[in-house]
């Protein structure tokens, strides 16, 4: 199953489903599956900066890893990971 795609402001983006609402995490796009691995991975809470660096991110630009924070957010927010009130990152079980 393919990521939905809508439109937005003119735009075609990749919708991202809550976690109910997907069967499994083939409903999302390859680089949120990618994060949701590393995360699932982590030995425990992880940061955004270590997710950047399993990425191959530039993690000491600070712009760099402001899109990963949005999209560890928005993982968060639609049920498949768990943000810590620290703000680091956990999978949900």
């Amino acid at each position: 199953m393919a990521p939905a795609k809508v439109q937005v402001a003119g735009r075609a983006v990749l919708l991202i489903p809550h976690r109910g609402e997907a069967p499994d995490e083939t409903a999302l796009p390859d680089d949120y599956r990618r994060i949701l691995r590393i995360v699932r991975v982590a030995d425990g809470p992880v940061q955004v900066r270590a997710v950047g660096e399993e990425l191959g991110l530039e993690v000491t630009v600070r712009g760099k890893l402001e899109p990963l924070r949005a999209k560890l957010t928005k993982l968060a927010d639609r049920g498949w990971l768990h943000k810590r009130p620290d703000g680091r990152f956990t999978a949900r079980r």
